[in-house]
């Protein structure tokens, strides 16, 4: 089996756990800590699914990470991983976990790259824009800052993409002009 689908098993088994408890706050946020910290700190992906480490040395190294903060429903979670030696998924089911709480909240991840820093009334008129698209409740901007685009905006909102940036109206005007259709074909 995938290590996507199993990941997706175990998120979803962790969700109506903490569901069904009340804690899912509190479990949303220490897996949005694990996703961080192996995002600032490579060598924990690294250490995570590197076959050679026991998984009791990965099992005190997540209990270190975690002692101060964590759920106990959040640390239960890992011992069984841990059990089970699938500490190389966890990452994954971090990220699918975030996938089905957004689900669940009714909340649209969305992307907007620009060649600026916006302002929070350009970040509503896009979380409308998002809203409208999705059909979703609330809306959780990931903002992107990428000179290139000359000008304009490129919104993503799951596989649909809203380019509106001057680069890309520059590249079409210049597959245009390659393709001149009134020059005489003699």
């Amino acid at each position: 089996m995938s290590n996507q689908r199993v990941a997706s098993r175990y998120a979803k088994s962790i969700m109506e756990l903490s569901l069904e408890k009340g804690r899912l706050e509190e479990v949303h946020t220490d897996f949005q800590r694990l996703t961080a910290l192996a995002a600032s700190n490579n060598e924990l992906a690294l250490v995570l699914r590197n076959p050679v480490v026991t998984s009791d040395k990965k099992l005190n190294i997540l209990k270190a990470l975690f002692a101060k903060g964590a759920d106990a429903l959040t640390m239960t979670f890992f011992e069984i991983v841990s059990r089970k030696n699938r500490e190389e998924i966890l990452l994954d089911v971090a990220r699918e976990f975030e996938n089905q709480y957004n689900l669940h909240k009714s909340i649209q991840v969305a992307e907007v790259t620009t060649t600026f820093p916006i302002d929070d009334t350009l970040r509503s008129e896009f979380a409308e824009v998002v809203k409208e698209i999705s059909g979703k409740k609330s809306v959780q901007l990931v903002e992107k800052i990428n000179p290139d685009l000359i000008g304009g905006y490129i919104l993503t909102v799951n596989d649909r993409q809203i380019d509106e940036s001057l680069s890309s109206k520059l590249r079409q005007l210049k597959t245009q002009f390659t393709q001149n259709h009134y020059e005489s074909k003699i």
